[in-house]
């Protein structure tokens, strides 16, 4: 009788397949896990014999030896997140197990210890869309305390839903940096044949030796092809797809850089330079209630007076910066109440417009339901930040400046505005 994790040979009337006995979701399947990482399924009644050819070894769990630091090398720090980037599959269970020490990422990446000296520490291991502005808090204070502990740069790995979200935080956050702080993730598990963990990581590590970059940043696969990374500006970034490996692109900016695996550096616009200051974290207000809230079509006023009682709003607009807004005829009245409630809305709290369109400006100044925004009091024309980045902008500047919001919201403070001439053209 096969046990899972045993190697064993599936026989079906089409084919014969060999792989790992994995866990099964319900008792009708089989699955196993072939040589390429990829699991395999079958119906029970389709299959024909399952013959075991090696036992699943139990093996108890060796002690790893500590790994000593080589000269000449400089020091890094990866503080873990969540994510499938450091994580192993155990074929025991079918799960995919986090590996977290230094020496554990050594066994699976060997070639990083010709890279850089590594340190190694979980923070938040978890999902990342289920992260609040506190984990922003807890994941900073972690990078202050590897910098001050001698960290001459930090890897974040983190799940990459959610990645650029912390990306934008983090960059907010970190106040004078003199170390890189790069955030990496992985599309496809460690312990599949596409995996692009390996590439993500080392390039990261690359990056940060043999460059002078000192900012916050993503580094993950440029194309689909395993031969560059993309440095992508933290608050630049969006995920622009579900599930390929180069999902990540920069919005309305230029990437940093491309970088390969050996170090090699191709560089596609200048870095930030290496603050003389000392480094300061202006963390979230973990209290705040800041919404988001997408345009669509048939909206009700009782949408926007949700808000009523938090403590910012950020609407995501259609085009260059609309909203329903306006009665048309009998149809569109409630229109107008959303607008009422709008107007109520930006005299009690901070609201702000980006646009749904990913890429553009917003210009609200063209067309008349963007003026009377404008009039209401709410913000964003003229910038075209991603609607993740302006939404932590809005909260962030909520904690750390509460009085200063309407004049700070359209002020570049880490390169997350582009210069408008750029789009000077589009309008004329």
């Amino acid at each position: 009788m096969a046990n899972v994790g045993d190697l064993v040979e599936v026989k079906t009337e089409k084919s014969v397949e060999k792989g790992i006995l994995m866990p099964s979701p319900d008792e009708n399947s089989i699955i196993i896990k072939l040589d390429n990482g990829y699991n395999m399924g079958f119906e029970k009644k389709n299959v024909q014999e399952i013959k075991v050819l090696k036992e699943k070894t139990i093996s108890e769990e060796v002690k790893k030896e500590a790994v000593k630091p080589k000269e000449g090398l400089k020091t890094i720090s990866i503080l873990h997140c969540g994510g499938t980037i450091a994580s192993k599959v155990d074929y025991e269970t079918g799960a995919v197990k986090p590996k977290f020490s230094p020496e554990d990422l050594l066994e699976m990446f060997p070639e990083l210890s010709n890279i850089v000296n590594l340190r190694s520490k979980a923070v938040a291991n978890m999902l990342s869309e289920n992260m609040v502005f506190a984990h922003y808090n807890l994941i900073a204070k972690e990078i202050e305390k590897e910098i001050k502990a001698g960290s001459e740069g930090i890897i974040v790995t983190h799940g990459t839903d959610f990645l650029h979200y912390t990306a934008a935080a983090l960059s907010l956050i970190l106040e004078n940096l003199s170390v890189p702080v790069i955030l990496v993730g992985a599309q496809r598990s460690s312990d599949r044949g596409s995996s692009d963990a390996f590439l993500n990581l080392r390039c990261a590590a690359q990056f940060i030796v043999n460059s002078d970059f000192c900012d916050v940043a993503l580094c993950m696969h440029n194309s689909a092809e395993d031969d560059k990374c993309v440095i992508i500006p933290a608050v630049k970034a969006r995920k622009m797809h579900s599930s390929r490996r180069d999902a990540f692109k920069t919005i309305n900016g230029t990437p940093y850089a491309l970088v390969d695996a050996e170090g090699g550096i191709i560089w596609l616009t200048e870095s930030k330079d290496k603050s003389n200051g000392k480094l300061e974290l202006k963390l979230f207000n973990e209290k705040l209630k800041v919404g988001l809230l997408k345009a669509h079509p048939q909206m009700f006023a009782e949408e926007v007076k949700a808000y009523s009682n938090f403590d910012g709003l950020l609407l995501e607009g259609s085009g260059i910066g609309h909203f329903p807004i306006l009665k048309y005829d009998d149809l569109t009245g409630e229109n107008e109440k959303l607008f009422s409630e709008l107007k109520k809305l930006t005299a009690k709290i901070p609201v702000a417009l980006t646009t749904q369109t990913i890429f553009g400006m917003v210009n609200m100044n063209v067309y008349a339901p963007g003026r009377d925004l404008i009039d209401i009091g709410v913000l964003g024309n003229g910038l075209d930040m991603t609607t993740e980045t302006a939404y932590l902008k809005l909260a962030w500047l909520l904690s750390n400046y509460p009085d200063k919001v309407k004049e700070m919201f359209s002020e570049n403070l880490r390169g997350e505005i582009s210069d408008k001439r750029s789009y000077e053209k589009e309008f004329c």
